[in-house]
């Protein structure tokens, strides 16, 4: 598929670093395209990923981010890091509970990111859920089947949480954060310590 609707959020996920931010962590990184970006402002950028062949690649590109291979639900992250912390279409491969984890290695006035998806359950979801399919028709007709080969990254659909269970857990567990719904069944969650 030729349409990559994660790097279509790349310049909104930009807005969302604090003035001043030093240090980033972008979980569940993957070939580490956003952490170059990060890397391209001045961020001192750590990417982290559990699939060991994703951070291969991510590291074979360089750009300046720091590599490794870890799984964020371990607990792995040190406390009050990072100044921000984003994780784009990763939180729905791990429990939502692993905000926690992320909310805890935030610096003071630190901002978590979160591009996440959310299945179509609902009316609205479905109202917001056509012109992604629309796009995604016009793709299959204009793509080229001669594509070279990619990381192939596992795929976790439909995402557990629906939109609405996402707004109350981002409630619950991070309180004063917000959450916008955004087109191709994803959502900004933005949280700041």
């Amino acid at each position: 598929m030729g349409l990559n609707f994660n790097d279509h959020y790349h310049p909104l996920l930009l807005k969302q670093v604090p003035d001043g931010a030093r240090t980033a962590l972008d979980v569940g990184c993957g070939t580490g395209r956003f952490a170059r970006l990060l890397a391209g402002r001045g961020l001192d950028v750590e990417g982290v990923d559990a699939n060991a062949e994703v951070i291969e690649a991510a590291r074979a590109a360089g750009g300046g981010p720091q590599y490794r291979q870890a799984d964020v639900r371990e607990g792995q992250l040190p406390d009050g890091r990072y100044e921000f912390i984003s994780c784009i279409a990763s939180l729905h491969h791990m429990p939502f509970e692993t905000v926690l984890t992320l909310r805890q290695a935030l610096a003071p006035g630190g901002v978590l990111a979160v591009l996440g998806l959310y299945p179509v359950r609902t009316a609205t979801d479905f109202a917001w859920a056509l012109p992604t399919l629309c796009l995604l028709r016009a793709d299959r007709v204009l793509s080229r089947r001669d594509r070279a080969p990619s990381v192939q990254i596992p795929m976790v659909w439909p995402p557990p949480l629906s939109y609405g269970e996402t707004r109350a857990e981002s409630a619950r567990l991070l309180p004063g954060s917000t959450l916008r719904r955004l087109l191709f069944w994803r959502y900004l969650l933005v949280y700041r310590a």
